[in-house]
Order: C-alpha cells, then sequence, then structure tokens
C-alpha cells in the first residue's frame, strides 16, 4: 500500500507484541505524552502510571537530566562500532555496574533488552563450561511460571505455556516447580513463609539428569510477568547451596526486579545471595533508550581469557552494544537513582504499599493479594467467559474510566509504579484500583 493511501491515524500496519490486536484496535489505549508519575492521552487526559511502563520506567518519565544526556550524546557521538572498538562512555557504565553488584560480579556484557540479556548469560554458561573442561554441562534449569524473554533460550527455559505451545523448546532444558501455592501462601505479605523446601527439588532434577550434563539454574528473585511472584523465605539461599555443591552456574534474572524494584540496586542484595551471572534491562536507563546486559563474577570472565591476545574470546555480540546514546542514557538515570535516593525511598515506602494494597481484600472476585518491594499483585477471579476476560476488562476500565495505566496478567492486576512515589501516589492508585475492581465486578 502506498503511503499517501494511509491515514494519519491508520491502525492497521502495526502488528502490537503481546496485545490483542483486534480489540485494541477496536478501542485503542493511545497515550502521547508523558512526565515524572504521569502518561497523558492524545487528547490530554492525565493517567497516574501504576506500571512504571512496563516495569522499566523506575526514575520516573522524561526526567530532564536523562533527556538531555541523550540529547548531548546523540550530538557528539551517535554510534560507536562495539566489534574491536570502543568509546568512554562504555567502560565508565560497566564500572559502575559493577561498583553496584555484590560480591565479585565484576565484569558486565551489554546486549539491548531483557531477552537478548538472558541468552547472552545461557550462551557464557554453556561457553563457561566447555572453555573449562566440561562441554558435557548443556542442560539448563528453568523454572514454572518463570519468564525470561522471547529469545529461544529464554523460551526454552522460561516456564509459561503459551510461549512454549506456541514455539516449542530449542535448548534441553528442565524446570524446577513454581513457587506459588495459593493454599499455603494466600494473602502474604513479602516473602511468603511456606515454599522454601522447593528449592530441594532441584536436587531431584540433578539426580535425573546428572550434574555433569547442567550448564546453570535460572530464577527470578521475583517472577514479574506471570503474576508478580515473590520467593518464598530461604529459597534463593538453598538454590545457591545447591548450585555450589554441584557445580553448577545461578542466574539470577533480575531484568524485572534490578534498580531499585525490591528496595535495593539488585535483588541479590536484599536476599544476601551473589549469583555468578545476573542480567539486567529495562530500569538501567529507565526504559527511555533499549539496553540490557549481563554482570557475571570474576572467575566466570577469568576463564575465557587465555589463548592468544588477538583472538576473540567469546564469539557473542550484537551491533547495538553498548550503544552510545544507551550508556549515556544509563549513566544519567544511575545518578538520578543515586541523587535523589530512589532504591532507599523503595524501601521506605514498602510498607505502606504493602498495607495499601492488602486493604483491597475482601473487594468482590479478590482471590489472592501478594507485595514485595515496590510491587503488589491482586489475583481476580476469572470470569465465565474463561481466564484473562475480568484482567482485560480491568485495564481497560483504569484507562478509560479511571486515568490510570496498570499491567495485567491473565487475571492478575500487577502495579508497579516508578520509584519517585509519594504515600499520595499509592493512596491515589490503590483507590483507583479499587474502583476498577467494584466497576467490572
Amino acid at each position: 500500500m502506498s503511503q499517501s493511501v494511509l491515514a494519519p491515524n491508520d491502525l492497521e500496519a502495526y502488528w502490537m507484541p503481546f496485545t490483542a490486536n483486534r480489540a485494541f484496535k477496536s478501542a485503542p489505549r493511545m497515550v502521547g505524552r508523558a512526565k515524572d508519575m504521569h502518561y497523558f492521552t492524545p487528547d490530554g487526559r492525565k493517567l497516574i502510571d501504576a506500571a512504571a511502563g512496563l516495569w522499566c520506567v523506575n526514575a520516573g518519565h522524561s526526567r530532564d537530566p536523562i533527556v538531555k544526556a541523550i540529547q548531548d550524546q546523540a550530538a557528539e557521538l551517535d554510534f560507536s562500532p562495539p566489534f574491536q572498538f570502543g568509546h568512554p562512555k562504555a567502560f565508565q557504565l560497566a564500572t559502575r555496574l559493577a561498583d553496584l553488584a555484590p560480591g565479585d560480579l565484576d565484569h558486565v556484557f551489554f546486549a539491548n533488552s531483557g531477552s537478548e540479556a538472558v541468552d547472552t548469560a545461557l550462551k557464557i554458561a554453556i561457553a563457561f563450561h566447555n572453555v573449562s573442561g566440561q562441554g558435557s554441562r548443556q542442560r539448563l534449569i528453568g523454572r514454572v511460571r518463570g519468564y525470561h524473554g522471547v529469545g529461544f533460550g529464554g523460551i526454552s527455559v522460561g516456564g509459561m505455556v503459551a510461549n512454549r505451545k506456541f514455539f516449542g523448546s530449542a535448548l534441553p532444558a528442565d524446570h524446577l516447580p513454581a513457587t506459588y501455592n495459593r493454599a499455603e501462601q494466600a494473602f502474604s505479605r513479602g516473602e511468603p513463609e511456606w515454599g522454601g523446601h522447593l528449592a530441594d527439588e532441584l536436587e531431584n532434577i540433578v539426580a535425573l539428569h546428572d550434574a555433569s550434563t547442567i550448564a546453570a539454574v535460572i530464577v527470578e528473585p521475583m517472577a514479574g510477568s506471570t503474576g508478580a511472584l515473590p520467593a518464598p523465605k530461604g529459597y534463593l539461599q538453598k538454590l545457591r547451596q545447591i548450585c555450589d555443591k554441584h557445580g553448577l552456574l545461578l542466574i539470577f534474572d533480575e531484568v524485572i526486579t534490578g534498580f531499585g524494584r525490591l528496595g535495593h540496586a539488585f535483588a541479590a542484595e536484599r536476599y544476601g545471595v551473589v549469583p555468578d551471572m545476573i542480567t539486567f534491562a529495562k530500569g538501567v536507563t529507565s526504559g527511555t533508550v533499549p539496553m540490557g546486559g549481563v554482570i557475571v563474577r570474576k572467575h566466570i570472565y577469568d576463564a575465557f581469557m587465555k589463548g592468544p591476545e588477538q583472538a576473540v574470546e567469546l564469539f557473542h555480540g550484537y551491533t547495538y552494544s553498548a550503544h552510545p546514546l544507551a550508556c549515556a542514557a544509563a549513566l544519567a538515570t544511575l545518578d538520578v537513582y543515586e541523587k535523589e535516593h530512589l532504591f532507599e525511598n523503595a524501601r521506605k515506602l514498602e510498607n505502606t504499599l504493602a498495607d495499601a494494597v492488602h486493604s483491597l481484600r475482601g473487594l468482590p472476585n479478590v482471590e489472592d493479594i501478594r507485595n514485595v518491594g515496590m510491587v503488589g499483585a491482586i489475583d481476580l477471579a476469572p470470569k465465565a467467559e474463561g481466564p484473562g476476560k475480568r484482567g482485560f476488562d480491568a485495564m481497560n476500565e483504569a484507562f478509560h474510566k479511571q486515568d490510570m495505566l496498570i499491567r495485567v496478567a491473565g487475571d492478575t492486576i500487577a502495579i508497579s509504579p516508578p520509584l519517585i512515589l509519594n504515600e499520595n501516589h499509592i493512596a491515589e492508585i490503590i483507590d483507583k484500583v479499587g474502583r476498577t475492581i467494584r466497576a467490572i465486578a
């Protein structure tokens, strides 16, 4: 179709990701600009952002220092080839991220998204065992109800039914059981008391496949995309112990939990566990410019630094790894986090958010409520039309009638606001979530 035929606001050409395209195009949810805690529709309606965009706008929208850093960088250096060449901000950013990470997680490999970060970490894990003389370690362990992006590696270790049904599994993988059990955990505040023992299932997987065939275990400290499921108390610590026992690498997927969402730079710090790798994305640039990456421990990096110095050590990378605009955005974002004490703000307001979200208990069709850090989740009973319809109705009601943007996963409402919020913002969000739940009862 020629461009002249298209109307200025034609919606047909764009095949939208993870979206009910036909439903959206019949009743669009459009935003035109954003600032701080709010989106604005093209016709000027002000929407409070209860989802930090998509778990990513942790420093708030269109923050002046970040915007200026991106503009200045575009004028100074728009692109630098990442293969065999470098630019100063890439090294500055890697150093700052290594300083934020716990333990000896001190080397950073840059990608462009969470999906790329996960696939990068999985490749590094398999390659690490190869260069360490244990090439039989090829199998990867994920978890049921885990989400690790949309690359074939992430799908293989992920535990989302729709992804696996449509695309299959490209890599040899097994899965730990999900950590969520409503009968044992309903209406938990913070990390559930029940469920730490589920980490012991890793021993059964090792017994089935033998440790000599397993490369790594990857888990989210909080499973975000499948309903905001916090790790039970003691679970992550036990996984670390079992991985150490059998020589398995432990990867924390912190694409969602990184950069203050759970009150710390990384959830690994909250739980006192040093994984072998951390994947990150989203909040590293507060959603302004795509960026992701993997932070690895020293012994992993050192294992590759052998052979002739002129030889490439890891045959992996992306054209836009450590893109100058993304690095500038990330450095400015880290400055905002530090100067405005946003991680501390998240810790300070965690109990306030917990009290507020749990106040929704008893509303129509509310089956469970969870919280951890700056995250709240409300499970709603499915409608007769099938799973997901009530959640979809909640998203529409919130956007069109309650002036709020929320994230839904099936019939779960997920709340994860920007970390610049205050107690008044929390009260407004919970009031509007309550109105939404009542409206769709």
